[in-house]
């Protein structure tokens, strides 16, 4: 997928999280995200966004700290579905217009030393699609992440494992395990080898110690930590699954 490819993932799946925000109670429980409510996915996703967008937009190179971003978000309106769904709708909209209006490869910062704008374009997409299905499930309704996207998604997720697990601290080593992720719907396969050093991924079809098929969104929401690998089809060591799953999920 392209830098231009993102733009309109990150307003769409803006909006079906919003829709999901104002069907209910700002305070209904998110079970793919312990200890969260609703109101508070949306204010993180949001926060998280406006940050992007003031990176990008300053085109800065050094680090900006989000809590030093002014949300323009009242505690009044935090804790009302409908104008929480409004700022978070605009925020989206300034992001991808600001998004819109940089070169992909214009020089600015990002946590995972992959400094271009179009770094942030590919990863407020990733985000917010992810955290619009956790806010569907919330209101017991996910629809499936799109196929394409799942697996660029996948993608990302193992571009940035190094950066992630850098900054959690969690080390994701083995003794040279093996898992294979197979997407049945798209193209799509990873080797995943697990040494002391820490992950090793290569693009191929290969016998695994674990392997897990499935729809691509299925395959990605399992990285992530969003569904069990009983969603998918395992072949093997379902321990060792469980432990992967454990080690990248965010």
């Amino acid at each position: 997928m392209r830098h231009t490819d993102y733009l309109p993932v990150i307003e769409r799946e803006s909006a079906a999280l919003a829709a999901a925000l104002r069907s209910g109670d700002v305070a209904t429980p998110v079970p793919s995200c312990p200890g969260w409510t609703i109101g508070r996915l949306v204010k993180h996703t949001g926060t998280a966004q406006r940050w992007a967008d003031t990176i990008v937009e300053r085109r800065s190179t050094e680090p900006v700290e989000a809590k030093t971003i002014d949300l323009a978000l009242s505690p009044d309106a935090e804790a009302d579905a409908r104008r929480l769904a409004g700022w978070f709708e605009d925020g989206a909209a300034h992001l991808a217009a600001t998004l819109a209006a940089v070169d992909p490869d214009a020089a600015v910062w990002s946590w995972a030393g992959h400094n271009t704008a179009g770094f942030w374009s590919r990863r407020m997409a990733q985000e917010t699609a992810v955290h619009r299905w956790d806010g569907q499930a919330a209101r017991g309704m996910p629809h499936d992440i799109d196929g394409d996207l799942a697996v660029d998604g996948i993608d990302e997720r193992f571009d940035n494992l190094t950066a992630t697990q850098q900054r959690s601290g969690v080390a994701i080593t083995g003794d040279g395990e093996t898992v294979h992720l197979h997407c049945t719907d798209r193209p799509g396969e990873w080797l995943i080898r697990l040494g002391p050093d820490g992950p090793q991924i290569t693009r191929e079809h290969a016998k695994g110690d674990v392997a897990a098929r499935g729809a691509a969104s299925d395959v990605l929401l399992l990285v992530y930590g969003r569904v069990p690998p009983e969603r998918l089809e395992v072949f093997g060591d379902v321990a060792l699954l469980r432990r992967f799953q454990d080690l990248v999920k965010l």
